[in-house]
C-alpha cells in the first residue's frame, strides 16, 4: 500500500494527544444521515443543503455595503425578504450546527490537528492552490446547478427529483474521469 505523507506542525502542540478514533461504519453514517433528513423535513418542513447560507450570508454582506444594488440585484433580493435578516435563515442555523459539530465530533475522536494532507508529488503550495480552485468549481456548479451537492443530491435526491439525480450522475461522472489523475499526485 502506498504511504500518504501528512505535513503536520506538531501534533502535540495541535491538540492530538491521543491515538486517533476510527472512522464510523459508513453504512451506520449513511443511515443517520438519512435520519437527520427526514427529521429537518418533519422538524422545519424544508431539507439539508448549504450553498443557501453562503448566498444568505453574501446578500446580507452586499446589503451592507451597497443596499441599492443589493436590492436591485434579482440573485441578492430573493434572500433579502421584508421583516427578516438573512443570517437567520434555516440553512445558517444548520451550517453553523454542522461546523460545531463537526469540530466537536473530531475532538472526541483525536482527530483534530493543524496540518495539510497531500501525496509526495505535490507542493503544499499547489495542495492549497489546488484546493481553493475545486471550491471555487463547486461553488460555480452549486450556482449553475441551483443547490450544492447536499442539497441537491440529499434532498433533491430523496423528493426524487429528476433534475437532482441528472445533477449526482455529472458529480459522479466527472469524479471518476478526474480520480486516476489526482490518486497519482498521492502516491
Amino acid at each position: 500500500m502506498a504511504s500518504v505523507t501528512h505535513d503536520v506542525v506538531d501534533e502535540a502542540a495541535a491538540g492530538r494527544t491521543r491515538a486517533a478514533q476510527p472512522y464510523m461504519n459508513p453504512y451506520l453514517a449513511g443511515i443517520g444521515l438519512g435520519l437527520v433528513l427526514l427529521a429537518a423535513f418533519v422538524l422545519v418542513g424544508r431539507g439539508l443543503g448549504a450553498s443557501g447560507a453562503f448566498n444568505s450570508t453574501i446578500a446580507w454582506l452586499v446589503s451592507l455595503v451597497a443596499p441599492g444594488y443589493a436590492k436591485s440585484n434579482e440573485f441578492l433580493s430573493a434572500y433579502l425578504e421584508e421583516g427578516t435578516h438573512p443570517l437567520k435563515a434555516w440553512l445558517v442555523f444548520e451550517v453553523v450546527g454542522a461546523f460545531v459539530g463537526a469540530l466537536l465530533s473530531g475532538l472526541l475522536a483525536g482527530r483534530v490537528g493543524l496540518g495539510v494532507e497531500k501525496g509526495p508529488r505535490v507542493s503544499v503550495g499547489t495542495r492549497l492552490a489546488l484546493a481553493f480552485v475545486g471550491g471555487g468549481l463547486m461553488a460555480v456548479g452549486a450556482a449553475f446547478a441551483r443547490g450544492c451537492t447536499s442539497g441537491q443530491a440529499l434532498t433533491g435526491g430523496a423528493l426524487l427529483n429528476l433534475g437532482s439525480w441528472a445533477f449526482m450522475m455529472c458529480v459522479f461522472g466527472g469524479a471518476y474521469a478526474v480520480a486516476a489523475f489526482f490518486r497519482r499526485q498521492w502516491r
